[in-house]
């Protein structure tokens, strides 16, 4: 566990986990990091206490006599949403802290008590509270409910400007180092950034239009530092963070980049006839390409691609009646994410019987996606000349529809 003074009387406290799934479904490649803050007056404030903590208390009390914190002073734990990978020290620290007060929303205290066992001292706080520790420290409390759980909010240290936002402003990516923007390269930046567009994706994407609501409310803060629970802390240029968010939440319904995402399944290599043609005619044309094939890639990946994506192509075979099952799951989830107006062009083998057309229908209908659909290019077996002219004609229309945006 990394302790790193961020500004005067304010330490991140940083671990990273790594090789395991994120909430149990996402793939993380690269990790991700697990963030809590102290912020230090005469009292003093843990917030956002994640389980990297062994449990033991020496290395905890080890861990205030870094950052020249008494246990005496240790009098409160804001828990800015309830979820474990924020809340996960609580039960070890309330062993030896009994008169630690928690500081959280009204929803997150109902959900306090189905996570963790005991008598908890809690206090509940409302927008616009605040708590004075002293030494010109002073926490507010904002509420940002589903930004991505209802008993979500974030936390404001005035005398710094330092808004603590939990999951909001995060991103996937272990932490080298310090983990602040001034201290990274411009190489090192754009791999948060698109490890920020995969957390998004994936774990807040669904609730893009309270994240627009979080945004307006914390623009009119007077913030100089945003501290994420996950991913790196911006004290050099916030608003950087603060402007991906605002494009990231807009993907859902619009995207203004010209990239499109090949999402391919094949089961006896008829299909991937098909794709080899698709990738060898994008030579033709000046527009970002991405391809998976599924299942092969995870979904979180896909569902990153797609999420800045303005078109989206899709080939997979019908499969029992229906669409090639790993397919399905893909866009089932997107529907989840709710990933609108998007172009749709498809392709698919088939045998005996057709099906995966109509199972695609029924989904982007169940879910209101609005996605603007190409005629699909069907074929009874392999693709023949027929079919890969029909392909290369719904392409140049795709790419000029692209184009017209």
């Amino acid at each position: 566990m990394g302790i790193s003074k961020m500004t005067e009387g304010i330490y991140k406290l940083s671990t990273n986990m790594e090789s395991i799934l994120f909430e149990g479904v996402w793939e993380i490649p690269h990790g991700v990091s697990l963030n809590s803050y102290v912020v230090k007056g005469e009292k003093t404030a843990l917030i956002d206490g994640f389980c990297g903590w062994d449990g033991v208390p020496e290395t905890f009390f080890s861990m205030l006599d870094q950052m020249d914190v008494s246990l005496d002073s240790l009098d409160y734990i804001v828990i800015n949403h309830v979820e474990p990978d924020h809340s996960g020290w609580i039960e070890n620290i309330k062993t030896f802290k009994k008169d630690i007060t928690i500081l959280c929303t009204r929803a997150a205290e109902k959900m306090l008590g189905a996570f963790y066992e005991g008598d908890m001292t809690i206090q509940t706080v409302k927008d616009g509270d605040v708590f004075d520790l002293g030494q010109g420290k002073s926490l507010a409390f904002y509420c940002t409910p589903n930004v991505h759980w209802p008993d979500t909010m974030v936390t404001f240290e005035a005398q710094s400007g330092t808004l603590f936002t939990c999951d909001a402003f995060g991103s996937f990516g272990s932490v080298k180092g310090d983990g602040f923007d001034d201290d990274l390269t411009e190489e090192a930046i754009e791999f948060y950034e698109k490890e920020a567009v995969r957390y998004y994706s994936n774990i807040l994407a669904t609730f893009s239009n309270f994240v627009e609501r979080a945004i307006e409310k914390c623009e009119k803060l007077p913030y100089q530092i945003i501290a994420p629970g996950h991913g790196i802390a911006w004290r050099q240029n916030p608003d950087k963070i603060i402007n991906d968010y605002k494009r990231y939440a807009a993907y859902q319904t619009e995207v203004d980049k010209k990239k499109i995402t090949l999402l391919w399944g094949s089961m006896y290599g008829m299909t991937a006839r098909g794709v080899a043609f698709i990738e060898k005619e994008f030579e033709k044309y000046d527009v970002e390409l991405a391809s998976y094939e599924i299942p092969e890639t995870s979904w979180g990946t896909a569902l990153a691609s797609v999420w800045e994506s303005s078109a989206v192509i899709l080939a997979m075979p019908t499969y029992e009646y229906k669409m090639f099952p790993p397919m399905a799951a893909v866009l089932e989830e997107l529907g989840k994410k709710k990933v609108q107006n998007r172009l749709l062009f498809r392709i698919g083998s088939y045998g005996w019987s057709g099906g995966a057309e109509k199972e695609l229908r029924e989904i982007l209908d169940r879910y209101q996606m609005n996605w603007q659909k190409l005629d699909s290019v069907e074929f009874n077996g392999a693709p023949n000349q027929d079919a890969f002219d029909a392909i290369g004609k719904s392409i140049k229309v795709l790419i000029s529809q692209l184009e017209e945006q």
